[in-house]
């Protein structure tokens, strides 16, 4: 089986290639949910695999671990259905063909980076995922997507600079030929610079996943992409983030002091999602907002897996990410659906979507309460349990206010009948967030799933709700904060900060280009290998 890791990101790599040639051209649309199905099928298959290649003494290596299995499998049966629904929704014109070929091209980084297990192939396909996410985000070519597109581009172009000082630093001080991530990351622990590129590491991992203060992309990118594109930004793509802390930080070992400060910030971020997505109106940016909390729960996590010396945090964030991934991914979907159908898909969009929004509160017996179950070794005493709970019923909330509004902006929307091609990749994501956390559940955690119906388990949901419908009278007269909260804050009522937003408007019509990123991608890269030549 581990000679079939390559296939991973190697079938959309070959589907875009198809669009070289116009006989191919046209049907490679209609085609993309069959590229991330090698994924999925040997996401369980596979499990446990590497394939390692020694050019050099480098050691070039893909390997399927377990949290790196869940992620992959949950982010290729999310790609496979966005692209159901996308085949639907965009139909075959040259729009249409331009949107499959970034696809393709984030589609093959985003599945790479949960197989590659090397310094040289991980930072390959981390790049490739950041950059190329750029065409999605920007497709719709409104002014409005293509400053989004802008800000995205260059917050991960600076994500990828820290990557790579990160990178350097590990290989250089581990003082081995090997770029393997098994055998330079352990330096982390032993030397005086480790504080350092763990901060480096961060910097890079949580701007991908949107820990704040660097989550102003993510509620100003996801509304201007499309439906199907905002399914996997959310979804799979801020999940490149996710893998790098789980591959990178040091689990397996004696408890990480600094995994205070990562789950003191991820614990600020899921708070300020909160607060932030409750006083937006725009249904896709309240998701936004709250895959901006949800991924400082998982950050939170993997602070507090790293403070307590759990070896098993990574399996428990994949997990957690897991259950994200999927009724996130299924939940953008369902507005695209919605925002299409009007009052007509009424009844095929909102009992699924509130059933979604009350698991990522902890409702029994939905996969969200089993996430939340399986993280309880790492949030479940002390302090952190009471920083759970608070962060359980503020999700509860912030979903609610989603479900409302998106009820409001049905009945706004035209009344169109839901197709089958975009209602069915709807059904298949939403029932998968709800189920397949329970088959997983065993083989995660050694032990069978059970819902957990204590006063504990409900009283952040109960509470969140009564929130919620409180907040249906006042959320109205409270203002809009800003989409990208801080950013805009920040270029307001100075000079000096207003001189600095135009460098930062000129890099970003700069860097919107695809030749001019393709270019700092090879650069990069280049500089990588330089640094490694350098090594010691």
């Amino acid at each position: 089986m581990n000679l079939l890791l390559p296939l991973v990101p190697l079938l959309p790599a070959l589907m875009l290639l198809a669009l070289v040639w116009p006989v191919t051209r046209g049907r490679v649309m209609g085609a993309l949910w069959l590229a991330p199905l090698p994924a999925l099928l040997i996401a369980p298959l596979a499990m446990g695999s590497s394939l390692v290649l020694y050019p050099g003494g480098l050691k070039f290596t893909l390997l399927l671990d377990a949290p790196g299995a869940l992620l992959l499998g949950g982010a290729a049966l999310l790609w496979s259905a966005a692209g159901l629904f996308a085949r639907a929704q965009m139909g075959k014109g040259p729009a249409a063909k331009r949107f499959a070929a970034w696809w393709l091209l984030t589609l093959s980084g985003c599945l790479g980076v949960f197989i590659a297990g090397d310094l040289l192939s991980f930072y390959l396909a981390f790049a490739v995922v950041s950059l190329a996410a750029f065409g999605l985000v920007a497709h719709d070519g409104t002014p409005k997507a293509r400053q989004a597109g802008g800000l995205y581009l260059l917050l991960a172009v600076l994500g990828e600079i820290a990557l790579l000082l990160a990178f350097a630093l590990l290989h250089g001080r581990a003082g081995t030929e090997s770029i393997a991530i098994a055998d330079v990351a352990p330096v982390l622990r032993t030397t005086p610079g480790g504080p350092v590129i763990a901060a480096l590491l961060i910097l890079g991992f949580g701007l991908k996943m949107g820990l704040m203060p660097l989550h102003v992309w993510l509620p100003i990118a996801h509304p201007a992409a499309p439906a199907p594109g905002s399914a996997v930004l959310s979804g799979a793509i801020i999940k490149a983030g996710v893998i790098g802390l789980i591959r990178f930080l040091p689990f397996d070992g004696a408890p990480v002091a600094g995994g205070a400060l990562l789950a003191a910030l991820g614990f600020a971020t899921a708070y300020w999602g909160v607060t932030m997505g409750l006083t937006q109106r725009n249904p896709k940016t309240i998701l936004a907002y709250s895959s901006v909390s949800q991924m400082g729960v998982v950050a939170a996590t993997l602070g507090m897996g790293l403070l307590l010396g759990l070896a098993e945090t990574p399996i428990h964030a994949a997990f957690y990410a897991l259950h994200h991934m999927l009724a996130k991914g299924a939940l953008f979907l369902g507005v695209g659906l919605a925002l299409t159908t009007g009052a007509a898909g009424r009844m095929l969009v909102l009992p699924l979507a509130l059933l979604l929004a009350l698991g990522f509160g902890g409702l029994p017996p939905t996969g969200g309460a089993l996430a939340k179950a399986v993280v309880k070794p790492e949030l479940g005493a002390g302090l952190a349990a009471a920083a759970a709970m608070l962060s359980a019923f503020g999700s509860t909330a912030l979903m609610l206010h989603f479900v409302h509004r998106l009820r409001g902006a049905m009945l706004a929307a035209p009344g169109a009948t839901p197709s089958w091609g975009l209602s069915a990749p709807w059904l298949l994501l939403g029932m998968a967030a709800l189920l397949l956390p329970w088959a997983l559940y065993d083989a995660v955690t050694g032990k069978a799933p059970s819902g957990d119906w204590s006063a504990a388990t409900l009283a952040p949901v109960v509470a969140g709700a009564a929130f919620a419908v409180l907040w249906t009278r006042i959320g109205p007269r409270v203002p809009e904060a800003p989409a990208g909260d801080l950013l805009v804050f920040a270029k307001r009522g100075s000079p000096w900060r207003d001189s600095a937003a135009s460098v930062v408007a000129a890099v970003e019509h700069a860097t919107r280009a695809w030749p001019v990123a393709g270019i700092a991608l090879l650069l990069l890269i280049l500089a990588f290998y330089g640094l490694i030549g350098l090594r010691g």
